[in-house]
């Protein structure tokens, strides 16, 4: 919301600047994003008074001979198509700033000197959608009794500070300048708000006798009319104007700009009907019937239902409750009787037909979060009141109204034990009764029991905990002392599982990988894809926005290879992701109904850069913490290559698996080659070592010694490193695999392994003799295991 500074200090007596004022409000509980003045950065604009005019022939140009107070009058030439001798406009002399830093210079157009530019509002600043529709298109003039070469700032208040308020949806009462003023005068200690009132001074006729209401439908509190008679449709003051384009606000006429600032001054939407459009004495709020048709005031035709509110006259819809008026019965030029309405409207029907329309105005924002009920009878008064001041005319006498509707106060309890504990202070009574004054409450305590009588204006306030948030957001969030949780001798630390979570972060980005969050919905086929869970039984929504995110997940994979697909069409095609995030699996213990979540860790890998080798590798880092860990051929997963797939075990049991995706199912995903990896993280926690026992790098230079084996096909490499492991050579560090040979000179069904044999000892040089003898023992086993030496 955007608050003129000028007109908030005539409702509190504020002798502090804007930027302190805005300091303050973002520290109580309302941000000020920031504060604007139309007049930074421009300069050298005045009054000037067109004395003459010719036109340039073949062109839309005028000559203007304009006074500015000078010697002699200026020649300026415009292309506005509303200038004409005898107006007051702005004028930018040579040297002048302009909007967007322009600066304004001497020159010829078509030949004719110009000595600066007649200037719209639009050129100095004001956005378009609040310039005065009469000079949208043109330039604006200024008040007659503008006194020639004055600045023009103070005409059109551009000197004032506007403050842009972030209302947040519990604070609703601030989308008002009495509402504003209320909060500040709180904040500010010794401040009083002053509001203006307005004396109705009623005619002898009946708005009665002239018109009736009647409400059907359950989601209209209320419903009120006044009737002012012989107004005079023009141009708002000059002041309303100003006060309306600085709050944002387009002004239209006289009549219109008043329900506009009366909507900014209370928070009270109102709307103007001209009575003389209706064709029966009679409104009738109702529920709008399914086919019925309203043409609003932005001239679109609107297909309405059953769930819109509208206002009708003989069986025909004239206005969109709480949202906008109807075409036919604007208040136009000719207008002579105006009918004011006030009422309060359901705030969720209204929202649902805002958004149905694309209809969001000032209006229907105030009722979609809620406005102060026991303003909707001043509102109308203040109105009715200003437009025959402004506009001439009478006013009926009497409200007509659906019912005899009055807004309660709120009345809240709650202790200063409470209180303290909640906030960590020590205040006393006198502290908190003067804060529940400040704030405009009206408070009595009983036994050390505070009762709190909250006026209609903050409704927003009707739990314990709310008058806890406003004692503390008036005594000061920056007054309350920092303290540390009181935890007792407890020392915070991370669990194992957050741990080991950071673990294999750090490990796997490490490593170059970023990570993804993918959706926990998809569809029922990509659910059970990758998995060696239990799939007979799937968990899937009641209702699902789509098809695509109906079933919660068993894995991980299915929704990365759908992020690597998405990336690959946009010509990212060197991708490595991981994600950590839980599957979700029925396992037959659960009492509640609800699946068993599961943490998981997958990642994948797609790109020139990646192969088999590459995911194993970065596996058997993820897991080098790990004892026994071992890779096993696996052919049990469908989505995977069955030649590039292992399970990987750590001891006997099976924590996860790495291996390519099947090609039928990166075509089915449209993907490239990807190699992928999942791994359960409860089965890592559970076989984590219980500790990491720490060795020192060794002094002595390790050796080298080659092996090359024949072996049947069917011998698996883990199956070889088990027998030389088996061999029980304590000086053996390391055996690494570096060539697999299988063709001429190699019987068939056969296969040549070929090993690197790292030796190493921590206490001394190892000796040729040493190392030959432990090859001895290495190739004896491997005999015995029935491999030929090679």
């Amino acid at each position: 919301m955007q608050v003129s500074y000028n007109w908030l200090k005539e409702l509190v007596d504020l002798d502090v600047s804007s930027h302190d004022l805005s300091e303050k409000m973002s520290t109580s509980g309302i941000e000020v994003e920031g504060v604007a003045v139309r007049a930074k950065g421009l300069s050298k604009l005045i009054v000037g008074e067109v004395l003459s005019t010719a036109g340039i022939p073949e062109t839309h140009l005028t000559i203007c001979q304009v006074d500015v107070a000078g010697e002699n009058p200026i020649q300026i030439v415009c292309g506005a198509p509303n200038i004409k001798a005898g107006i007051k406009v702005i004028v930018a002399l040579p040297g002048a700033r302009i909007a967007g830093n322009h600066k304004i210079k001497k020159g010829k157009i078509r030949g004719v000197e110009s000595l600066g530019m007649i200037c719209s509002l639009q050129e100095i600043g004001f956005p378009e959608n609040i310039v005065p529709k009469a000079y949208a298109d043109g330039i604006y003039y200024l008040p007659a009794d503008a006194v020639n070469g004055d600045e023009i700032f103070k005409y059109l208040d551009m000197t004032d500070e506007v403050l842009e308020l972030s209302i947040t949806p519990n604070r609703a009462d601030a989308l008002s300048m009495r509402g504003v003023a209320h909060e500040v005068a709180a904040i500010y200690e010794q401040k009083q708000v002053h509001f203006d009132d307005k004396t109705v001074v009623e005619s002898d006729q009946k708005t009665a006798d002239k018109i009736a209401v009647s409400v059907a439908t359950d989601r209209v509190v209320t419903y009120k009319l006044r009737m002012i008679e012989g107004v005079k449709i023009g141009p708002s003051p000059q002041w309303l104007q100003n006060r309306l384009m600085n709050e944002g606000i387009r002004p239209i006429n006289n009549v219109v700009d008043v329900t506009n600032f009366v909507l900014l001054y209370f928070g009270q939407p109102l709307h103007a009907f001209d009575y003389d459009q209706f064709d029966e004495k009679k409104i009738v709020v109702r529920q709008a019937e399914a086919g019925e048709r309203l043409t609003t005031l932005d001239g679109a035709e609107r297909d309405l239902t059953a769930e819109d509110i509208v206002i009708t006259v003989a069986g025909q819809a004239v206005a969109l409750a709480g949202v906008m008026g109807g075409a036919t019965t604007e208040i136009t030029a000719e207008s002579t009787t105006v009918l004011l309405e006030s009422a309060i409207f359901e705030g969720s029907s209204i929202r649902k037909t805002s958004q149905k329309f694309n209809l969001r105005s000032e209006s229907s924002a105030r009722f979609e979060k809620g406005i102060n009920q026991a303003d909707v009878g001043l509102a109308l008064d203040y109105a009715a009141a200003m437009i025959a001041e402004l506009a001439g005319g009478t006013i009926t006498s009497g409200i007509v109204s659906s019912n005899d509707f009055v807004a309660q106060p709120v009345s809240v309890k709650i202790t200063l034990d409470k209180l303290n504990r909640a906030l960590g202070l020590q205040l006393n009574q006198a502290d908190v009764l003067a804060i529940f004054d400040r704030l405009g409450f009206s408070s009595t305590v009983t036994q050390e029991i505070f009762e709190v009588t909250v006026p209609p204006r903050r409704w927003d306030i009707t739990i314990e905990a709310d008058l806890v948030e406003e004692v503390a957001r008036i005594y000061g969030y920056d007054r309350i002392p920092n303290t540390l949780p009181q935890a007792g001798n407890t020392i915070g630390e991370l669990t194992p599982a957050q741990k080991l979570r950071r673990a294999v972060r750090t490990t796997l980005e490490g490593a170059g990988l970023s990570e993804v969050i993918a959706y926990s919905l998809t569809t029922a086929e990509k659910a059970v894809q990758f998995t060696k869970l239990p799939t007979d039984t799937l968990t899937t929504l009641a209702m699902p926005m789509s098809e695509e995110r109906s079933t919660l997940r068993l894995n991980l994979i299915s929704g990365m290879l759908d992020i690597v697909r998405y990336n690959l069409a946009r010509g990212n095609d060197n991708l490595a992701v991981y994600e950590i995030g839980q599957v979700f699996a029925t396992l037959g213990h659960e009492t509640d109904g609800r699946p068993t979540e599961l943490p998981q860790v997958a990642f994948a890998l797609t790109g020139k850069s990646y192969d088999f080798y590459t995911a194993k590798g970065i596996v058997e880092n993820l897991l080098r913490a790990f004892d026994g860990v071992r890779f096993e051929a696996d052919q049990t997963i469908a989505e995977l290559h069955p030649g590039r797939t292992a399970r990987v075990l750590i001891g006997d049991v099976e924590v996860g698996f790495v291996g390519q995706v099947h090609p039928t199912t990166a075509q089915a995903y449209d993907i490239v080659e990807t190699y992928v990896a999942s791994f359960d993280l409860t089965a890592l926690l559970a076989n984590q070592p219980e500790q990491v026992i720490f060795t020192d790098i060794p002094k002595f230079q390790a050796s080298k010694r080659d092996i090359a084996i024949l072996v049947n096909r069917a011998i698996t490499h883990q199956e070889v490193l088990d027998v030389i492991e088996a061999s029980k050579v304590k000086t053996l560090t390391e055996v690494e695999l570096f060539d697999v040979y299988t063709g001429h000179n190699v019987s068939a069904g056969k296969k040549s392994l070929a090993y690197t044999l790292t030796f190493q000892s921590t206490d001394k040089q190892l000796t040729d003799d040493e190392m030959t003898a432990g090859v001895s023992k290495i190739t004896k086993r491997l005999v015995e295991f029935g491999a030929e030496i090679r």
